[in-house]
């Protein structure tokens, strides 16, 4: 009996999403690519001074205090050292604006000077800083005059990324203004820096201080470039792009992309976000392909930069299903090329994190190279994960000739329906 040829059709398109990806090798990245770690301020500095997030964290609402994190600001030496040694081109970092100016016209010289020595050490190992200038954090008196409520901190932002800028011009820096934008209002509603009917007023001042601050860049630091980098939530990127990133398309040199889970038919784990488990999302890497891809159709010629990828463990334990850090590395990296090979101009990549560090409220999730007991080894012994001698290698050498990602594709990816899931790579 002949069968109808739409239903030929039909059967085409389920085997499709059934069946893993058919292996196929990934393109070796070219010698211009920039490999990087990041970190942030507030996250691993320690010593904190009076901002919106040490508020919170002394506020008793957090999982964990703060305290002294990691103590990046009494250690960066070190911790640069070790990025050095992973021969990484970039080195990311947060330049805190509580730190720098505890009070209204006031900037704390020994904090500027500090700064001066993570950039000095940066340079003097042959690394870009990739300086971000808002991380989720203002100080206590920008709070108490109504944070981002207040048509004022706008003005009050400028000031700072313009002294900032000027010290730091000419080091041949990459500037990150914003990080995760989207993200950093809903922290701000859950923590109280804002009520929900002020939300859309603090993405209009964020989109902004980001189109202001990208022309006052340019203008003190030609020829650097300047993004934000957007947090990839699978299948809620329309929405959201239209919230910040849309806004700002043509303030952008990169897009900068974080990546840290996908969505499919066959693994939900991505509503642990929901509450911040994400020790307990089942890693996707395939997701990072659909992600990269799904920008280079939205905004040609765009180059994008992963500014953030890595996996969260469980304090420090070793995954239940044996998936290692060493294997998330370099499957995603796997992926990443992959969209690189099909026409994705990705330019650089950065490891979250060099470091364990403080993630907004607990120190539970683990996701550095280097792994740090921040609340019961005071001696804050920064010890070497599996991954940092595999970035290692990757950096020096690429991935292993003929390397295949040890986890499959997702059966009907959902990180960017529909085509993710009817146009598996």
């Amino acid at each position: 009996m002949r069968t109808p040829s739409r239903l030929l059709g039909a059967g085409a398109v389920l085997l499709c999403l059934l069946s893993p990806a058919a292996a196929v090798h990934a393109d070796p990245l070219p010698g211009d690519f920039l490999w990087g770690v990041a970190t942030s301020g507030f996250q691993s500095e320690g010593s904190s001074p009076d901002s919106n997030w040490r508020r919170y964290s002394d506020s008793g609402r957090t999982h964990d205090a703060i305290g002294n994190s990691v103590d990046f600001r009494h250690r960066h030496s070190e911790d640069i050292t070790r990025a050095a040694d992973l021969g990484v081109d970039v080195f990311r970092f947060g330049v805190e604006w509580a730190r720098l100016q505890p009070a209204p016209g006031v900037w704390d010289e020994t904090e500027l000077r500090y700064y001066d020595d993570v950039v000095r050490e940066i340079t003097g190992h042959g690394m870009t800083p990739m300086i971000t200038l808002d991380h989720w954090v203002y100080p206590g008196w920008v709070a108490d005059r109504g944070g981002w409520a207040n048509p004022e901190i706008v003005d009050d932002w400028l000031a700072n990324a313009q002294k900032v800028v000027e010290r730091y011009a000419g080091v041949g820096a990459i500037w990150i203004t914003i990080n995760e934008p989207t993200v950093y209002v809903q922290k701000e509603l859950t923590f109280g820096g804002i009520g929900p009917d002020r939300a859309p007023q603090m993405l209009d001042r964020l989109v902004e201080v980001h189109r202001r601050a990208y022309d006052l860049i340019h203008g003190i630091d030609p020829g650097a470039r300047v993004s934000s980098n957007l947090a990839y939530v699978p299948a809620a990127m329309d929405a959201l792009d239209a919230t910040f990133v849309d806004r700002v398309r043509d303030k952008l040199d990169f897009l900068g992309v974080d990546y840290y889970y996908g969505l499919s038919l066959d693994n939900l784990t991505a509503v642990n976000a929901v509450t911040d488990a994400f020790y307990d999302i089942s890693p996707q890497p395939d997701g990072i392909y659909h992600a990269l891809m799904r920008y280079t159709r939205k905004f040609p010629g765009l180059p994008l930069y992963v500014v953030e990828n890595g996996m969260p463990t469980d304090d420090g334990t070793p995954r239940p299903d044996g998936y290692t850090r060493s294997d998330h590395l370099r499957d995603h990296l796997y992926w990443m090329e992959r969209a690189r090979a099909d026409g994705a101009p990705v330019i650089g990549y950065n490891y979250w994190s060099i470091t364990d560090n403080y993630e907004w409220g607990t120190f539970r999730p683990r996701f550095g190279l280097f792994t740090v007991d921040a609340l019961t080894d005071p001696t804050l012994t920064r010890r070497p994960t599996d991954a940092v001698a595999t970035y290692r290698d990757v950096v020096a050498n690429g991935l292993p000739q003929g390397y295949e990602p040890g986890r499959r594709a997702g059966v009907c990816s959902l990180v960017d329906p529909p085509l993710s899931c009817t146009n598996p790579p």
